[in-house]
């Protein structure tokens, strides 16, 4: 057996107890993921020469209003039929179901209120936190794997062949090893990543670092949403993140093309 199969061979989405209180492993993923996009946004900032204090206010209004958004997509939007037959669910998101979508949208519209509101610019902030995101996201889909969910169709016996004994057994559901969906975007995010963080550090134009975010994250979604099992669809054989997908890439590409037509910004940090 294989060093990590003895820990990870038996899949408990409970880590440890406190007491009463069962601390999850889908938790404890969520909190890795925020904790490392503050601590890359926060080394962007100083790189970039900006107030690195002020992300832990934006913190404050970004992280809350993103877990709400990500709850209302996946709950009113992608799994209504689900949680209008099981209510006592809605809240339960330590059992999983946090759509980044509905994440992304929502920590956008608060977050950029609130840089409005201090007078910050908002693409400049904006590509500051995209690295530190896709990063985030890249952790926290190992929860899924934990809670044994957004896994993909039956895999394939050549790739179950070559699966190391934990991931064969941790995607063994119903009675069939399930593509690992988890990773393959936990992998494709890490990759999103390096590109981000090398382009970050070049200065580019505000607002290019987190336009790309849209178009390489949302690409890799689109591709490996065609596979998931647990997608809601629309449209006949499209899915409702494959539509959300196509058309945050759309909006990525329009909005590079923006940032590079127009006049570059005065001063770094102010709104403009």
């Amino acid at each position: 057996m294989r060093p990590l199969e003895p820990i990870l061979g038996f899949i408990n989405p409970v880590a440890f107890h406190l007491g009463p209180i069962s601390v999850r492993w889908y938790g404890l993923t969520f909190v890795t993921g925020i904790l490392a996009a503050i601590f890359m946004t926060e080394k962007a900032a100083r790189h970039r020469g900006l107030d690195e204090n002020f992300i832990t206010d934006l913190a404050m209004i970004v992280v809350p209003s993103g877990i709400l958004g990500a709850r209302l997509y996946e709950v009113f939007i992608l799994q209504w039929p689900y949680y209008r037959q099981n209510p006592g669910e809605i809240l339960a998101i330590w059992h999983g179901g946090l759509a980044i979508h509905g994440g992304v949208i929502g920590a956008l519209l608060c977050g950029g209120l609130y840089v409005w509101y201090k007078r910050q610019s908002f693409w400049l902030w904006a590509d500051m936190i995209g690295p530190g995101l896709i990063l985030a996201q890249a952790i926290g889909r190992w929860g899924n794997f934990f809670n044994q969910e957004a896994y993909g169709s039956p895999a394939p016996v050549w790739l179950i062949d070559k699966m190391p004994g934990w991931l064969r057994d941790g995607m063994f559901i119903d009675g069939q090893v399930m593509h690992p969906t988890f990773l393959y975007e936990s992998v494709w995010n890490l990759l999103c990543f390096g590109i981000l963080y090398a382009l970050q550090r070049r200065k580019p134009r505000p607002g290019t670092v987190f336009s790309l975010y849209f178009i390489l994250y949302n690409i890799g979604r689109f591709a490996i949403e065609s596979i998931r099992e647990d997608s809601s669809f629309v449209f006949g054989h499209f899915r409702v993140a494959q539509l959300m997908a196509l058309a945050q890439i759309v909006a990525g590409l329009l909005l590079l093309v923006y940032h590079y037509r127009r006049a570059p910004q005065k001063a770094a940090g102010t709104e403009g």
